[in-house]
C-alpha cells in the first residue's frame, strides 16, 4: 500500500490505477481505525478493484469544546490494519492540504433538512463541517463508490443528499453498523470509556432493542417508549442527550402511519458522547 501526502500525489496514483481499467472504492476515515472501520474497506474491496481509503482529522468539524487534540492519531497502526484489510492506497493530508488557503476562508457545503435536530442540533457546524471535506475529497478521489458506516445514520444520510444534489458520480454505499460481542457499537471514542462506563454501554443498544421490539408489536406511543428508554439510560449512569423515532429515508419526525422507521439515540458517559441507531421495518 502506497501513502500520499498531497493531491497531485493522490491524483497521479488514482489516475495510473484507471489507465489499468480499474474501479475506484474509497473509504474516508478519520483514523484510529478499528474493525468497523476495516468493514467498510472489505466492503469496498468487494465493489471496486482499486480501493483508496483517507486519514483526516477534520477540524471543521468539531465544536470548540470538543474533542479535536484528544482525539487518538494512530497513523502506524492504522496503515498495518489497511495494509491487511486490502487496501492499495492511502491519502494522509494535513490541514496545510486540505485548507491551503485558510479554514476561515474555505467554501462551505450547507445541506438542508437531515441536518435538522438529532446530531446537528447538539453540534451547532458539524454537519457543515462533514458536508464540506467529504466534498472536497470526493472530488479528489472522484471514486465510483464510496463506503460510509451506518452506525452514524444521519451523517449518512446528509452524504447520501449532497451527493444527489451536486451531482456527483459516485455510489455512496451504506454498511452496517459493527458491533462488539456485548452490542455496543463500535467507535473510536469508545477508547475514552472507563471500566465501569465500558462495562454499563451495551445498556445504549438493549433501550433501542426494546423500543424496536415495542414499535413491531404496533406501539404507537412514542413519547412513552423514549421516556422509559432515556430513564433506563439514566439508571445505567448515561446522561441522554437525545432520543428520537423518526421516519427512516427523510429523517423527519415519525408517525404512527410511517413503516420504515430508525431510533436514534446520543448519550453522554461523563464527557464522552456516544451515538448509536437501529432502523426498524414495521
Amino acid at each position: 500500500m502506497n501513502t500520499v501526502k498531497t493531491v497531485n500525489e493522490l491524483r497521479a496514483a488514482i489516475a495510473q490505477a484507471r489507465a489499468q481499467g480499474k474501479t475506484i472504492g474509497f473509504v474516508p476515515t478519520m483514523g484510529n481505525l478499528h474493525a468497523g472501520h476495516i468493514a467498510l474497506v472489505e466492503r469496498a474491496a468487494q465493489n471496486a478493484d482499486f480501493v483508496v481509503a483517507s486519514i483526516f482529522v477534520n477540524p471543521l468539524q468539531f465544536g470548540p469544546s470538543e474533542d479535536l487534540d484528544k482525539y487518538p492519531r494512530t497513523l502506524r497502526d492504522d496503515q498495518q490494519k489497511l495494509v491487511d484489510a486490502g487496501c492499495h492506497l492511502l491519502f494522509h493530508p494535513g490541514v496545510e492540504d486540505m485548507y491551503p488557503h485558510g479554514m476561515d476562508s474555505q467554501t462551505r457545503v450547507s445541506v438542508s433538512g437531515v441536518t435538522e435536530g438529532l446530531c446537528g442540533a447538539s453540534r451547532p457546524g458539524h454537519f457543515e463541517g462533514v458536508a464540506t471535506v467529504v466534498s472536497k475529497l470526493l472530488n479528489m478521489v472522484q471514486p465510483d463508490i464510496a463506503v460510509f458506516g451506518q452506525k452514524d445514520y444521519q451523517q449518512l444520510a446528509v452524504i447520501r443528499m449532497l451527493v444527489r444534489d451536486l451531482n456527483m458520480q459516485v455510489e455512496i454505499i451504506g454498511a452496517p453498523t459493527v458491533r462488539a460481542a456485548d452490542g455496543l457499537a463500535l467507535s473510536s471514542r469508545n477508547g475514552f470509556l472507563s471500566d465501569q462506563q465500558r462495562a454499563a454501554a451495551p445498556a445504549l443498544y438493549r433501550s433501542l432493542q426494546q423500543i424496536a421490539e415495542a414499535l413491531k408489536a404496533g406501539e404507537n406511543n412514542f413519547a412513552a417508549l423514549i421516556q422509559t428508554a432515556q430513564q433506563a439510560q439514566l439508571d445505567a449512569g448515561f446522561r441522554p442527550d437525545y432520543l428520537e423515532i423518526r421516519e427512516a429515508y427523510s429523517l423527519r419526525p415519525a408517525t404512527a402511519e410511517d413503516r420504515h422507521l430508525v431510533i436514534l439515540l446520543a448519550a453522554f458517559a461523563g464527557t464522552t458522547r456516544l451515538i448509536d441507531n437501529l432502523v426498524v421495518e414495521r
